[in-house]
């Protein structure tokens, strides 16, 4: 099952993506799915002229993001493989859907893209055992977890390089089905291919990894778990579009702007 958040122009709705040939309709839920059972109001809109994607989910607490947990991108980027997942946060502020423009703040001159794959939780989840994981995720969507390098080289934290306003893509839809364990995950800018590597290299897995973070806080429904990014990540710049796909799940795509 695929779950969509969309706009016809009015206010947000969530629907069931539905795929008839080369044509996709969206199938109108009543109520947010995060919450309560997927109920089909009998409405369907072609997805199309008039009907625009929104990010799947907007956590209500948190984007828990999870650094270095491809080996080849922590040689990349010049340091070690952490013996532990090195985590850090996104604030819901900074998510936006597809095809927003990712907006590069005046404070940084080089900002970068990570495709990743991302995990939706659905209900309170607390030390849970990574055996147990699965029952607490509702899905899976598709992430850019954008960077400011230079900032995030000068400041010594991650808050302001990595939180800043636009810098969370998300979607294009939630994916309950998807096995985690050994897909794709690639990003092209400008259709070119920059990141194509799998799921299956990552240091600690997605149970590993909900299990690890559900120790040392509450996860709530809705909120979001980046799972790390693959080698190739590299600048974007005012004009470019850059696309993040996971094998399976889909492709998030979302234009690059500054502000003048």
């Amino acid at each position: 099952m695929r779950i969509a958040r969309f706009t016809t122009g009015d206010d947000p709705r969530f629907a069931l993506v539905q795929r008839e040939g080369d044509r996709t309709f969206l199938a109108v839920l009543g109520g947010d799915p995060m919450y309560m059972p997927a109920m089909p109001t009998g409405e369907r809109i072609e997805l199309g002229d008039g009907v625009r994607l929104l990010a799947p989910v907007i956590p209500r607490s948190k984007v828990v993001c999870v650094g270095k947990n491809y080996a080849d991108h922590a040689k990349e980027m010049g340091g070690d493989v952490p013996t532990s997942p090195l985590l850090f946060f996104k604030p819901n502020t900074a998510v936006v859907g597809p095809d927003d423009p990712i907006v590069l703040p005046d404070f940084t001159q080089e900002v970068s893209y990570e495709a990743e794959l991302a995990v939706v939780i659905s209900k309170v989840c607390k030390d849970v055992t990574p055996q147990n994981v699965g029952s607490y995720i509702l899905g899976y969507t598709v992430a850019n977890d954008v960077t400011a390098r230079d900032a995030q080289r000068t400041d010594g934290q991650w808050a302001r390089a990595k939180g800043f306003d636009t810098s969370c893509p998300l979607g294009p839809w939630i994916d309950t089905d998807l096995n985690p364990e050994d897909v794709g995950v690639r990003s092209r800018v400008n259709g070119e291919l920059r990141q194509d590597g799998r799921t299956r290299d990552m240091v600690f897995d997605v149970p590993f990894l909900v299990s690890y973070i559900s120790e040392a806080m509450t996860l709530l429904p809705g909120d979001v778990i980046l799972t790390g990014t693959p080698a190739g990540v590299g600048k974007i710049d005012h004009g470019d579009r850059v696309e993040c796909e996971v094998e399976g799940l889909g492709v998030l795509a979302n234009p690059v702007v500054r502000r003048r």
